[in-house]
This record gives C-alpha cells, structure tokens and sequence, in this order.
C-alpha cells in the first residue's frame, strides 16, 4: 500500500519462522476452501500434528486466504534489496506473505526488519522517511512502530507482536522481526502510532493508511494456544476489500487474539504451494503484482538447517 508517511526486497534472502500450534485442516493442496466466516473459534488441543491449511473464506466486499501453519513448521522473515515479487520468495517455501512497509520510490524499508539477530533493514537510514517535513511530528511514533518478533528462549520458540522498542523477555532471544502496523487485536494502536490523528473535537486529520476505507489487506496473528495465522485480503471490484476494523473483526472470530496489520494495497499477496493469490485489482480489474521489500515464510522444521 502507498502510505502517506512512506510507510508502506540477490538477493538478501534471509527468512523469519513463524511456530504454530494446534491448526486445524481445513484445506489440502493449492485448491482453496471457500467457507463463510465462523463463530469465534475455541481453543483446542490436537489429536495428532495436521498439515499446514489453506482456506478461502467469502465475503461480500472480500475474499480472504488464511494459512494457519501447525508445530513442526516455522515462518521465517525474508528482505530483499531489490525487491521483488512475493512468488520469487516463494521457491521451497509452503507459504509467503507480504510483510512491511517500504517506501517504492526509492526501494528502502520504512518498516524494521531484524534476521538471524542482525538488523537488515532500518527505516531510520531512509532519508525520505526522516528528513520529510510533514511526518517531523510522528516521527518517533513511526519510529517505534509494531513489529512482529520470534524469540528463541529457554522453554522454546515464542512469538509476539509489541512495540520497535519492547524489551526482550528474560530467558530469551529476539532472532526475527519485522515490523508494520497497527496492531489491530486486542485493539486499534493506529493512533498511537501515529497512523492516524484527530482535530480538538475529534475530526481525523490523519490517516496514512486509509484505514476506513475498504482495500486488499495483509496481516498476521497469534493465537491464545500460540498458533499463527497468515491472512490477505484480496478484493472483489476495485473499490472493495476490508477496513482495519473489519480485518480484525474477522480476525478476532477466527480465535486470534494478537493481530497485527502488515503492509496492504498493491502490496497485498499470497503464494501457498506455489499458487499466488494477489489482494489488489486495478481500475481495469486486473490483480496487481507489486514487488516488496520483506515477507513472512512458512518452511517445515526438518528441512531448515541447523
């Protein structure tokens, strides 16, 4: 999505792993699973592992692909500089998502972006993002924006979605992250992010992401039991799509209880399996494949190397 404030990858290929537990299959193969939006979801314990599900649920404005990925699989982060599609991401991959924000005039990130406990990408290195005059006020917001982080700690891999400048949890190691924003479960964090602003009596002044408006979205979740859900919006005309209160509405009846929003618009792909699905249409009402800077991966653990 092209964001206001710039917020919005040779190859530097490296990836961010995601752990999930107990996901339910809905779906095999690449044929996706078309399915209304159910009650909100209870959580459960496993019979036995189930595979990685890809499920298409069918809404009126959109059409929303969800991978949920089960223990045994990671989702890694990937950047890359130049970028480049989410399907060229993709080869060995189960499933690439889009991730942070970028700014598409000049390729740099505008998003954090950490790999194997290296620091990839800073948005703060962006000159377009620091010395633009408009976001001086928002800067430290956008600065210390939302991320998603993997931690490698003594009682195993954890996930969370906090704050750039969240502390690391005592027993752990922060090894990934990438950042986007806002959080939208367990609530709206536009505005203390400073993707949003309003007037004294309450008029929005600022709103760098669109985010009442209806638009292909991305984004990722964590559930109570620690499972992680991968979602796109892809829309149906060029003018419908999802707002950030209706992602997380969905989000939220899915069982995700952590959710946080990820780069969107043109930006907005997903590839399971090989099979790339793109979330944006044009005015002609063909899919948009815009390159990105970084993506959530989804790999099985026995196939990643030590």
């Amino acid at each position: 999505m092209r964001q206001d404030d710039l917020d919005s990858g040779p190859l530097l290929t490296q990836r961010v792993r995601l752990f999930l537990v107990g996901a339910i299959l809905v779906g095999t193969g690449c044929s996706p699973t078309v399915t209304a939006v159910p009650e909100r979801a209870q959580p459960h314990e496993p019979d036995s592992m189930p595979e990685v599900s890809f499920t298409a649920y069918d809404l009126p404005q959109a059409t929303v692909y969800v991978v949920t990925v089960p223990t045994g699989y990671r989702v890694e982060v990937a950047a890359s500089d130049p970028l480049q599609t989410v399907e060229a991401f993709a080869d060995g991959a189960i499933a690439v998502l889009n991730a942070g924000f970028f700014d598409p005039n000049n390729g740099k990130t505008t998003s954090h972006v950490m790999i194997d406990g290296a620091v990839v990408a800073d948005p703060a290195e962006n000159e377009r993002l620091v010395n633009n005059p408009d976001l001086t006020a928002y800067l430290p917001q956008i600065l210390n924006r939302s991320e998603f982080r993997r931690y490698d700690c003594t009682d195993g891999v954890r996930y969370d979605i906090v704050l750039h400048a969240a502390p690391v949890p005592e027993a752990c190691t922060q090894v990934d992250a990438v950042g986007a924003g806002p959080q939208l479960l367990p609530e709206d964090t536009s505005e203390p992010e400073g993707f949003t602003a309003r007037s004294a009596d309450g008029e929005l002044v600022r709103d760098a992401i669109g985010s009442q408006q209806r638009n292909a979205r991305s984004a990722v979740g964590i559930k109570a039991d620690g499972t992680v859900v991968l979602s796109m919006v892809a829309q149906k005309t060029p003018t419908s799509g999802l707002t950030l209160e209706e992602l997380a509405t969905f989000l939220d009846r899915l069982g995700v209880e952590q959710a946080l929003n990820l780069d969107g618009g043109s930006s907005s792909a997903l590839v399971f399996r090989g099979v790339a699905q793109y979330g944006r249409l044009s005015g002609a009402g063909d899919r948009i494949q815009r390159p990105v800077k970084s993506v959530l991966m989804v790999e099985r653990e026995d196939t990643l190397e030590p």
